[in-house]
């Protein structure tokens, strides 16, 4: 099994789990021993499906808009800590691979391995959902033909992604690419960057 059909078993493991409970504010124990990079994927796909059901909730158009901010803000604040693990997954990448010396010919790629996992764990997630839009009872022979359409898509881009994730991977560890990571930086975020926030500490 390659790294990147392990890692979408450990994301559909975590969908699983999470509609278990479906619901954004309740636990969910990590299975997986602490600190294992097993661990920290569980992990990233829990933050993207608690998530992605709080995207659900805050398009309900009769929201109220005190809780729609508050909602907001705890969105922010998962993206923030969405990106923290995503940067957490390539310094574990770049730690596996130091030893590796690239060839003179090495290139570089568009993305990180880490941020192609996090496209595939987002993958693992519209594929439960559509999954789920295929098989409803209550829903037209139409609807229920374009999900299905949809989710056969769905699951030959799973197969490509975890295709070329692999190939990355080897191509790393033979030394016909080599990693460079740019950290977000996200400005937004950062009460030094932001000048509505730091106009805020000035007055």
């Amino acid at each position: 099994m390659t790294f990147s059909e392990k890692s979408y078993a450990i994301f559909n493991q975590a969908t699983h789990d999470y509609h278990l409970k479906d619901d954004v504010d309740a636990e969910f124990p990590n299975p997986y021993e602490a600190g294992s990079v097993e661990a920290v994927l569980y992990d990233k796909n829990m933050v993207d499906a608690i998530q992605w059901h709080l995207e659900d909730i805050i398009r309900d158009p009769e929201i109220d808009p005190v809780a729609a901010l508050a909602l907001k803000r705890r969105i922010d604040r998962s993206n923030q800590v969405r990106t923290d693990m995503v940067e957490q997954l390539d310094s574990y990448f770049l730690d596996l691979y130091k030893d590796v010396e690239a060839a003179g010919d090495a290139t570089i790629n568009t993305e990180s391995p880490a941020w192609a996992l996090d496209r595939l764990s987002i993958l693992a997630l519209k594929i439960y959902h559509m999954e789920r839009e295929a098989e409803r009872s209550d829903a037209s022979p139409e609807h229920i033909a374009k999900c299905r359409a949809k989710l056969n898509v769905l699951v030959e881009q799973r197969s490509d992604l975890c295709t070329a994730i692999a190939e990355l991977l080897a191509d790393i560890e033979a030394g016909r690419k080599f990693m460079k990571v740019y950290r977000q930086m996200k400005m937004y975020n950062d009460a030094e960057t932001n000048p509505v926030l730091y106009a805020k500490k000035q007055d």
